[in-house]
């Protein structure tokens, strides 16, 4: 992004918090208040605010220690950084992360109270991961820990963790629904760390996809992908999914694209393919969601 494409003022910080990602935190919400027996808006609206404060506080957080070690260059390609780029001080970004993180927990608290307070223990750990994942002493996003992160909190805990703080319990259909949720998540990160491959290597940061190389991260991204889809089915086929499920097998033609590009994509025509695996995740969940409903 040129100079002069750049935003400023409360632009530059929506950019920042990569708006064009936040489908990810939302959409595993909506399948978990769908795979729930009993729901309320008011706690609907709960787990909103707790994903989206989450999401953002882990973007700006990521922002603020990848700028502060040196991990975000000029070479890489994709959204803008604030840190790095100099366009946002260090404190600026790590006080917009306090704060995003603030919200959440101001309404994970209000949520536990409504529901069980079991909740502030889930969200404790929650923030505490979003921090240490690029931040601390040791980031495990540099050991190759972030897909499983990335599985457990934007999978089980977001999918599963509504249906909980909605009803009270967390039933079969929830727990298929949320491992869906996690590898298409997961998809999403692994399709991030092949685009930054080469600046993360030139900088030291081992990810996963640094870890196994180039072409085993592309299988694995596809293979992610493949059981994420064919787990309705897998569900319904052993009784624990509701046939309405089946409706997110309507997200295939949609993943076609990024599962064939992603084969020999390179540098910007990355972006593309990560931005085309949250659409896909957003279809998925939202028709997974209505099959659950109707169900």
């Amino acid at each position: 992004m040129s100079e002069a494409a750049i935003p400023s003022g409360a632009k530059l910080w929506v950019l920042g918090a990569r708006p064009r990602t936040l489908g990810v935190g939302v959409t595993p919400v909506i399948v978990g208040t769908a795979a729930a027996e009993h729901a309320t808006a008011l706690r609907t609206i709960g787990c909103l605010l707790v994903a989206l404060g989450l999401q953002i506080g882990v973007n700006y957080a990521n922002d603020y220690s990848d700028g502060k070690r040196g991990v975000d260059t000029a070479a890489r390609v994709g959204p803008v950084r604030l840190t790095a780029t100099g366009l946002k001080s260090p404190r600026a970004v790590a006080t917009a992360a306090l704060m995003s993180f603030a919200v959440a927990g101001v309404a994970g608290l209000l949520l536990a109270r409504a529901s069980s307070w079991w909740l502030l223990v889930f969200g404790a750990v929650a923030i505490l991961a979003a921090v240490l994942y690029s931040g601390g002493p040791k980031p495990y996003a540099s050991a190759g820990l972030g897909e499983l992160s990335v599985f457990l909190f934007f999978g089980l805990l977001a999918t599963a963790g509504t249906t909980y703080a909605q009803a009270g319990h967390i039933g079969p259909r929830a727990w298929w629904s949320a491992v869906s949720m996690g590898l298409l998540a997961v998809a999403v990160l692994v399709a991030n760390n092949l685009r930054d491959i080469p600046t993360d290597t030139a900088v030291g940061k081992r990810t996963l996809a640094v870890r196994i190389g180039d072409q085993a991260t592309r299988a694995l991204y596809r293979a992610v992908i493949a059981a994420a889809l064919i787990l309705p089915l897998l569900g319904w086929l052993v009784g624990q999914m509701p046939a309405g499920a089946l409706l997110a097998l309507a997200a295939i033609p949609l993943a076609a694209g990024p599962m064939k590009t992603v084969g020999y994509a390179r540098g910007p025509e990355l972006v593309r393919v990560l931005l085309g695996t949250v659409l896909m995740l957003v279809q998925f969940g939202v028709f997974l969601a209505i099959g659950l409903w109707l169900s």
